[in-house]
């Protein structure tokens, strides 16, 4: 008897489904996409209707060769990839390589479940679909968009910045609300205001802390300490009373299980887990875990939704787990219901896990630290949501006063006390901001209308208003959402591109662009602002969503795209400003010819350079702007892939960051060249002008100069305490080639050409009698090695200690 092929993603997922299905199964997996467009042409022909030409994936023919010999001898084929666009288009193109002709050709179903569960799995196959070509269309609209985007850019920027850049239809418009949120930043002008806190005592404990509310029943707008001062001295000696005690019941609601957005977000404020993390874990929850004698069963429902819905029967069971688990008090009347997005996609559920019975301590034998951490996480929100409100009673005292001026002051006390903890008992989602006051956690005495009060104290403090915040991956993928740019499944990749692309830099957990990516935002957006507006972004994704229901055509939303996007392209060829050979004029002289200087643009960045050149090579860097304090310094900084904090270590090549979760987690981020140190003066003197030294940071790293640069050019080499073993005549300095990589030579150079990647060490090899041996560091540690390389001398000088 025949059997019936199943194709899926990942070897993982095979496992579990397999489990499943039996010995009538054959199981295979795809590893993702079997074909793609070729990274070496567009492959869009633009005249045919936007025809796209795809390709196998390079590694993927003997793959495919291996799926075809299992359909020959299969009666049917399941395609059972991923339930989203991208699993469809997977399906679609196995379709097509599988397909065979002839009334014995096996016939293709497409199967979809949302939960990797023995019944779920089991009801996908007995209900199997076609392949939905509106997915199929959705997806190859947006690829199509985003190689057109890339081929037709790209080549403006290699042109007009530097070659390798390139940009991205989504990634760019996320790029420019970091480099808008940072110019918001810098252009923020602080302004001074002033609260004023009183401490009175009660007949009972404790003392009562009210802050200035009303100043003759007005807004009390204290904009600088005069003011604060004249508030001050007219309460001086003054008498308070209580005007008012008014309590009322507070119901604090749950909120509803994850989405992929809300998911992503949460994990990184709760587990500091970046959102490409977040995506990884989840989908091995997804796909499956080993769980000892029950084998590979999947922990959570598909972690790709924007749907809040909720099956009937995790319903049932998730209520029947919460009267059994806190009792009938916890458990609403009915089920809580949550509604969602208008364009949300229903067919999917919220991520939730597959059993609310298999509780994070029933299976955290199972699972790594990181998985049980997500786990936990999905498991708390989801039963949350099906938990009664949380109840406080809301007390807020009005303290009273006239003043000497009799113009009436009112300093007002609010807190909170928990009746009934309600899904608080489970989970609370996390916050993006601190709370300075926070109500909850006050005490208020006991206190009744008309009493009188005794003063302890009375507090000024200056405030200053504060800039909005740096972007957080949480902070980010919620603009994103809000604004409609991108979708939930793809932030991870976004925010990954632009990282990898140096277009940002993420310090202390928060992102803001490098110089390279606010030069690229500003091209992009001289020639493209209508293509890479957020609004006109959002609407695009709002077509594809068209496409995917059938309602639109996608060659309809490709032209419509094309017409727009063609004519900025013939537009940005002529006009883009050339960055590359643009020059702005300075008030610097250059010290070698005294012709003027101008800022230009090389490889590292903007440079100062002499308008004498090619004659006058002379150059400098371009004096930093310090950043005034944005409120972000000395924040602490978690590792993005395991949420320990990362600390500040010393390496062989300067200092980085590490996790502490070292050796488990082995996460470094060398620091980043924005990340310029304030010069640190030495008592040694220069040479060659008698001024101080200073500590300098540069491109690559810290290194020795006068003080009183430019006029003094003196930099101190740093000798490693070795004689040249050639000329015997110089020392042997630490270099660095033009890559910033380290070498050392001699300082006699170009009189004596000696050169070695390692470090020498003053000593001769015991085994040849070479001259020298150098330091060379492997795994196991710090050798001392021969460079004579028909001498096999090597000597451990020290074991390697975990960074």
């Amino acid at each position: 008897m025949s059997k019936s092929l199943v194709i899926v993603e990942s070897p993982a997922k095979a496992k579990t489904i397999g489990k499943y299905l039996g010995n009538d199964y054959i199981v295979k997996a795809s590893l993702g996409h079997i074909k793609d467009l070729p990274k070496s042409d567009l492959a869009v022909n633009v005249d045919l209707g936007f025809e796209p030409t795809y390709v196998v994936i390079e590694g993927k023919k003997k793959l495919i060769a291996e799926l075809k010999a299992a359909a020959k001898g299969a009666d049917k084929i399941f395609l059972a990839a991923d339930p989203d666009r991208e699993g469809e288009a997977i399906c679609f193109h196995l379709q097509e390589e599988l397909q065979g002709k002839g009334d014995k050709a096996p016939k293709i179903f497409r199967v979809m479940f949302n939960e990797i569960t023995k019944n779920a799995v089991h009801k996908a196959f007995e209900n199997p679909l076609q392949v939905n070509t509106g997915l199929v269309d959705a997806q190859q609209a947006r690829r199509i968009l985003d190689r057109l985007v890339g081929y037709k850019i790209s080549p403006l920027l290699w042109d007009k910045v530097r070659r390798g850049l390139s940009a991205g239809r989504v990634q760019t418009v996320a790029l420019r609300l970091i480099v808008d949120r940072e110019r918001e930043i810098l252009g923020f002008n602080k302004e001074e205001y002033w609260t004023i806190d009183l401490s009175l005592n009660a007949k009972k404990a404790p003392v009562l802390k009210a802050r200035l509310a009303k100043v003759a029943g007005e807004n009390p707008g204290i904009r600088d300490e005069a003011r604060a001062k004249e508030i001050l001295a007219d309460v001086d000696q003054a008498r308070y009373t209580v005007q008012s005690v008014g309590t009322k019941e507070k119901k604090r609601n749950p909120v509803p299980p994850f989405i992929t957005s809300t998911l992503q977000q949460d994990s990184a404020r709760k587990l500091r887990f970046s959102v490409k993390r977040t995506m990884v874990l989840a989908q091995r929850l997804y796909e499956g875990m080993e769980m000892g004698d029950e084998g590979a069963t999947g922990l959570i429902t598909y972690m790709r939704t924007d749907s809040v819905r909720v099956s009937d029967d995790a319903l049932g069971e998730v209520r029947k787990f919460i009267g059994e688990k806190y009792g009938e008090a916890y458990l609403p009347e009915k089920a809580n219901f949550y509604k969602g997005k208008k364009d949300a996609q229903d067919a999917h559920e919220a991520i939730r896990p597959t059993s609310a019975f298999l509780t994070p301590e029933s299976v955290a034998q199972y699972l790594q630290e990181d998985e049980l951490k997500l786990y936990k996480l999905i498991w708390m929100r989801f039963v949350a949501s099906q938990i009664m409100p949380a109840v406080f009673d809301q007390t807020t005292i009005d303290v009273a006063t006239p003043g000497n001026s009799k113009i009436g002051y009112t300093f007002r006390a609010t807190g909170s006390v928990e009746k009934f903890d309600g899904f608080l008992k489970v989970y609370e989602e996390g916050k993006d901001t601190k709370d300075d006051d926070d109500e909850a956690t006050r005490k208020l005495p006991a206190v009744t209308q008309g009493e009188e009060l005794k003063f302890k104290s009375i507090d000024p403090e200056q405030h200053f208003t504060e800039p909005p915040p740096r972007f957080t991956e949480a902070t980010l993928v919620k603009e994103l959402e809000a604004k409609g740019v991108g979708r939930p499944s793809t932030y991870a990749s976004i925010l990954s591109t632009i990282q990898e692309r140096e277009y940002v830099k993420k310090e202390g957990g928060k992102f803001g662009p490098t110089e390279l990516g606010t030069v690229v935002t500003d091209l992009l957006l001289e020639s493209f602002g209508d293509i890479f507006d957020v609004l006109y972004t959002a609407r695009l994704e709002e077509e594809l969503d068209e496409i995917e229901a059938g309602t639109m055509d996608w060659r309809v939303a490709m032209a419509e795209f094309y017409e727009k996007f063609s004519a900025d392209l013939e537009r940005a060829a002529v006009q883009m400003t050339d960055i590359k050979r643009m020059e702005k004029p300075t008030d610097f002289i250059c010290d070698k010819c005294s012709k003027a200087m101008v800022i230009k643009w090389g490889r590292h960045g903007s440079f100062i350079a002499c308008t004498g050149y090619p004659e006058c090579t002379s150059t400098r860097e371009l004096p930093t702007t310090a950043t005034e304090d944005l409120g972000e310094q000395g924040e602490d900084e978690y590792c993005p892939n395991c949420g320990r904090p990362m600390v500040l270590k010393k390496g062989r090549f300067g200092q980085f960051m590490a996790c502490t979760g070292y050796p488990d987690c082995k996460t470094t981020r060398q620091l980043g060249q924005g990340e310029k140190q304030p010069d640190v003066q030495l008592d040694e003197l220069c040479p060659e002008c008698g001024k101080n030294l200073v500590t300098k940071s540069g491109r690559f790293g810290e290194f020795t100069a006068c003080s009183d640069y430019p006029t003094c050019k003196y930099v101190k080499q740093k000798t490693v305490g070795v004689k040249c073993p050639d000329c015997h005549e110089g020392d042997i300095i630490e270099r660095r080639s033009k890559k910033g990589k380290t070498f050392y030579g001699c300082n006699k150079y170009p009189k004596c050409e000696f050169v070695a990647w390692g470090k020498p060490i003053d000593r001769k090899c015991p085994d040849c009698g070479g001259s020298h041996l150098i330091e060379k560091f492997l795994k196991a540690g710090a050798f001392a090695q021969c460079p004579n390389k028909e001498c096999k001398f090597k000597e451990l000088i020290a074991e390697a200690v975990p960074a």
